[in-house]
């Protein structure tokens, strides 16, 4: 699940959807809109596997884990590197 697995592909773990996520974050966004960049992206790359909502929120669960973003104010605002 966070990482790929025999039943989850690379494409689908978590690992992999919160680098894609993190990659588009260039400045502070809602959820919604970094869903939409989300579905843009895999389209525009040609990945076809089916990503929900809830899996999204999954692998934002995870990069707020690592410490990698946070929410303020209502947007999603990536952590500065120390």
């Amino acid at each position: 699940m966070i990482t790929p697995t025999k039943g989850v592909r690379p494409e689908r773990s978590l690992l992999y959807l919160g680098g894609q996520v993190l990659a588009d974050l260039g400045e502070p966004t809602t959820v919604s809109a970094a869903w939409e960049a989300l579905a843009r992206r895999r389209e525009r790359e040609g990945q076809e596997a089916t990503i929900t909502f809830d899996w999204f929120v999954l692998a934002l669960d995870l990069l707020c884990a690592l410490g990698a973003i946070r929410l303020r104010d209502g947007l999603l605002v990536k952590v500065a590197k120390r």
